[in-house]
């Protein structure tokens, strides 16, 4: 698949939540028995360089996470056979709208706005599966105008990649240019308009394999969040 072919052809970008502990203990949640997972809609995209649109009245936060760009179409995928359906990989940032995502919970409401809106998923170029020589060890960190807050390594996911494919396809087909969101490492927080953003991918000899980075503004018109009374 070339590269950014994903950006475009792409039909879903697959969001599983709760996969570190360390990020489901930051915010008191009850660690899965199973994978869960949320669909995030292709508009969200924001490639590299971009800034990032946080709407009225927000409280956006980042996610640093491994991206899985799905290669053929799948389903029922045998863990056995995971790496099979990978075309390569991106790095990505799942941005979440928090104050939102707290009211509709409470309520019992779907989370689609709170992940949906444009420019909510910042990502990175291509990187082809025969650069990565494994991706259960691999360093993921999200500086904020040069200040450290997220580092994680893909090895504390609680589910591995191969079990995420075989639940995922086992719910829906996975079907070529699809992205898979594998989680974030503790560390989440705000990002407020005028930041500057620098994400990296490394193998763990520090070897650079993808950067991501973009600003954050804030979005004139549009949504406007006003918490219920």
């Amino acid at each position: 698949m070339a590269a950014a072919a994903f950006l475009r052809h792409g039909k879903k970008i697959v969001a599983i939540g709760r996969n570190y502990a360390d990020h489901v203990k930051e915010l008191n949640n009850a660690i899965p028995k199973e994978p869960f997972f949320f669909l995030k809609p292709t508009t969200s995209y924001l490639p590299s360089g971009g800034n990032v649109e946080i709407p009225r009245g927000i409280v956006a936060h980042h996610e640093v996470e491994l991206g899985l760009v799905i290669g053929k179409r799948g389903r029922d995928i045998a863990p056995a056979d995971a790496d099979a359906y990978i075309a390569g990989y991106a790095l990505a940032v799942d941005m979440t709208a928090r104050n939102l995502q707290d009211e509709v919970k409470k309520k019992g409401l779907p989370w689609s706005a709170v992940k949906g809106f444009d420019t909510f998923t910042p990502v990175s170029a291509f990187v082809p599966r025969a650069e990565v020589a494994d991706a259960q060890n691999l360093n993921l960190s999200l500086k904020i105008n040069g200040a450290l807050k997220q580092s994680g390594n893909t090895s504390s996911m609680l589910f591995p990649i191969p079990r995420l494919l075989a639940h995922i396809s086992s719910i829906m087909t996975l079907e070529e240019g699809d992205l898979v969101l594998t989680g974030t490492p503790s560390g989440i927080g705000p990002l407020k308009a005028g930041d500057a953003v620098e994400c990296v991918l490394a193998d763990p000899s520090g070897r650079q394999l993808a950067t991501l980075s973009f600003g954050a503004v804030d979005r004139e018109g549009g949504y406007h969040y006003q918490a219920a009374s």
